[in-house]
């Protein structure tokens, strides 16, 4: 499918940008600890990260994707895995492969770039300054900034007017099934990475304008300018 250029692109944080999950991972398998219980392993926490870290730690207390823990063992849970996670949110992530170098060439083009995620700002700030991204950005929506979270449209709608595009010509860069909806209800074009987090699903199942192996790949995908 062809790619119109856009003059602007918001890209998504975990499984987009960054490899969250061996923090992520550390930190359900240390709040097993502390609740005496046994720890998942990354493998399975890699299967369940994507909808914000308060999802993250009820899917931990139950071991699976779907259904919900009583709400005395969650509220015990939670407060531990925030502090676990404010301690290590960037100690084992990194940027995925291609990262830098697409970031630097979506910059020199002249694209408009935003971040948006439903990692809350407590979390998300310090991770991209950690690694030395923040600063690419020219607005960057949290899961927290707004009342709705992807996939609702209006994170990425906030953003299109912040920075004055229309939403046909706005893409979102992201990984999951929530960037997809976003993406199509906010009407933007979506470009989705094949190595993100999908709760283990092929991303393709959800019908992206295209999907990519690398950030890299974006120099040849949008049309110069």
């Amino acid at each position: 499918m062809k790619i119109n250029k856009p003059e602007m692109i918001l890209i998504d944080v975990d499984g987009t940008l960054v490899d969250s999950v061996p923090d992520l991972a550390w930190c359900v398998d240390e709040l097993m600890r502390r609740l005496g219980r046994a720890p998942h392993g990354e493998a399975k926490v890699r299967n369940w990260v994507g909808n914000g870290v308060e999802r993250l730690t009820r899917r931990a207390l139950i071991g699976q994707l779907e259904g919900e823990p009583s709400d005395e063992e969650f509220n015990r849970a939670y407060p531990i895995f925030l502090e676990l996670y404010a301690d290590n949110t960037s100690k084992r992530s990194l940027l995925y492969p291609g990262v830098r170098e697409g970031l630097d060439f979506l910059k020199s083009a002249g694209y408009k770039l935003g971040c948006v995620t439903n990692k809350a700002a407590q979390f998300t700030l310090p991770l991209l300054r950690d690694l030395g991204v923040h600063d690419e950005f020219q607005i960057i929506v949290s899961g927290d900034s707004l009342p709705q979270k992807k996939p609702d449209p209006m994170p990425l709608l906030h953003a299109a007017k912040k920075l004055g595009v229309k939403p046909e010509n706005a893409l979102m860069l992201g990984d999951s099934k929530s960037d997809v909806k976003a993406a199509r209800a906010a009407g933007f074009q979506i470009i989705c990475m094949s190595y993100g987090y999908n709760h283990g699903e092929d991303i393709r199942n959800y019908y992206p304008d295209e999907v990519i192996d690398s950030m890299t790949e974006l120099e040849a995908l949008l049309p110069q300018a």
